[in-house]
């Protein structure tokens, strides 16, 4: 496979690992402040307002539709063009984005109680999230242009500033906690600032990087004959955009079903799943963000110079990749729930019954891991070939089996049941993503697969064993001071990891050629 695409997924993987660590040193602080009691519902429920919407017209829908269109105007278009191209599609994006904004605050009440009904049964809890979702809801514009120019900048082959740019966000959520809450005397309302703070911090951030590629535009709303081009192509964005927000909306439904069901469920429910999920998502963001993020322009490219081979090559190499990465990951995150629940966040107000309540959840959403990381390679080939439509059928889909298993689970599992339920509907998406490539010819999995799935299965295993029997007790880690069981962690995690790769080379796994392979850029 490309040499390039994976030069830059390490890039892309290294700085989102920055993201993550101190995304973890966050929620660790805020583990230390807020616990899993109410002012961490609260403003968990505040924050994923903003970013439900965000998930929709920025990462999900904008990127799936612009970045094919932008890499079609730098292949076959002059500067003059791409840059007037820019001006109106930045101009229009800004705009929208400001009306609803506006709308989310106004609408905070209505929003509040859609995704946690659950809390109106207390007024003052119910209010006080209101107040932080009013503070919350403007990072919606901020961070929908990060996203644009980030698109931008990976269309050009940057990748390091914008996989680095969520590092701020999680800078700003500390120094609020830390900073704030003693003036406030809210945890919600100190940690809603720093959101929005985060937000102008993030989107100032990329401007110089912009710059230094020309593409620093001003927008524009107003055009002239001379748009004729790149006013097609801007039209062409947003056409592409509204089936796509369709599907980004339908994806993300399954975390607000989730929100509003555990809003019913005892207190606490809510920061269980939040934490759990947080640590599910450490692998998706380091690994399966940064493939995503740097096959979308490559298939876009190999889809426009009518490279079916290539094309078909790129996501067979990176559903490999998926496999050697996710399948030893989700060993790790069942095994190690307990200790990493407690090592990580069992500290200040978090509580003793907490951790075995967001381990058990954690297990159930390890189950998502392959399939989730998955999705994030299958669906650019679909977007790639500027086919939005497919995936949101898929996702509605998903959407149905996610709500249905919900119902099903919640009652004996509680929020565990909801954590499943997740798990389940990654999958159903996962297949289907997959079967339509493969019907419609342009994935053909390549030699080699069932042999690459026994290798990794014997590691894994091996792995698994090794984290098992050194792991000790699970009461240990309860009862141990929190530096014990890091220190523990510190050493354990390495020696599986370590354990896992060199029982690939021991097998025979060609992971030079997967490293290396050759440039078909």
């Amino acid at each position: 496979m490309s040499g390039k695409i994976v030069k830059s997924t390490s890039v892309v993987g290294g700085m989102t690992l920055l993201s993550r660590v101190s995304g973890l040193v966050r929620d660790v602080v805020l583990a230390n402040l807020l616990g899993d009691r109410a002012a961490a519902d609260v403003f968990f429920v505040a924050f994923r307002i903003p970013n439900f919407f965000r998930r929709i017209t920025a990462e999900g829908a904008f990127a799936a539709a612009f970045v094919p269109v932008f890499t079609d105007f730098r292949e076959n278009h002059g500067a003059d063009e791409g840059r007037r191209f820019l001006e109106l599609t930045l101009g229009r994006f800004s705009l929208a984005l400001l009306l609803l904004s506006l709308v989310g605050v106004l609408a905070a009440p209505w929003l509040v109680k859609a995704i946690a009904w659950g809390f109106t049964a207390d007024p003052e809890k119910f209010a006080l999230t209101v107040t932080a979702t009013r503070l919350t809801f403007p990072y919606l514009f901020f961070i929908s242009l990060v996203a644009m120019a980030g698109a931008m900048l990976n269309t050009c082959g940057r990748f390091a500033a914008p996989a680095a740019t969520p590092v701020l966000l999680n800078l700003c959520l500390i120094l609020s906690a830390l900073l704030l809450i003693p003036v406030t005397d809210s945890g919600p309302v100190a940690l809603s600032l720093g959101v929005l703070l985060a937000g102008v911090t993030q989107l100032l951030f990329q401007a110089p990087f912009l710059r230094r590629e020309s593409l620093l535009v001003k927008p524009r709303l107003r055009h002239d004959t001379a748009d004729h081009t790149a006013l097609a192509g801007s039209h062409q964005v947003f056409r592409l955009m509204l089936p796509a927000i369709f599907g980004a909306s339908v994806a993300q439904l399954n975390v607000l079903i989730n929100t509003l069901l555990a809003s019913f469920l005892v207190t606490g429910s809510i920061s269980w799943l939040y934490y759990s999920d947080r640590l599910m998502e450490f692998p998706v963001g380091v690994f399966g963000i940064a493939l995503g993020t740097v096959i979308l322009p490559s298939l876009s490219r190999q889809n426009a110079s009518n490279s079916p081979e290539r094309f078909s090559e790129t996501l067979d190499w990176g559903m490999r990749w998926v496999f050697l990465i996710c399948v030893p990951a989700t060993a790790g995150l069942v095994v190690l729930a307990k200790p990493l629940i407690s090592a990580i966040f069992f500290h200040g107000d978090f509580t003793r019954d907490g951790v075995g309540m967001a381990a058990a959840s954690l297990v159930a959403f390890s189950a998502g891991l392959l399939p989730i990381v998955l999705v994030k390679v299958l669906a650019p080939g679909y977007f790639a070939r500027k086919d939005t439509a497919t995936p949101v059928r898929i996702g509605m889909i998903a959407v149905a089996v996610n709500i249905a298993f919900s119902v099903i689970l919640i009652g004996p599992l509680q929020h565990v049941g909801l954590a499943a339920a997740t798990s389940i509907a990654a999958v159903v998406n996962a297949g289907l993503l997959y079967s339509g490539l493969r019907r419609a010819g342009v994935l053909s999995p390549g030699a080699g697969w069932p042999s690459l799935l026994l290798r990794i299965a014997i590691a894994t295993l091996a792995m698994g064993l090794l984290l098992h029997l050194c792991m000790g007790e699970s009461t240990w880690w309860l009862d141990e001071p929190v530096l014990a069981r890091v220190l523990r962690l510190a050493w354990l995690v390495p020696a599986a990891g370590t354990l896992y790769f060199i029982l690939l080379i021991v097998l025979r796994v060609p992971l030079k050629t997967l490293l290396v392979g050759r440039d078909n850029e």
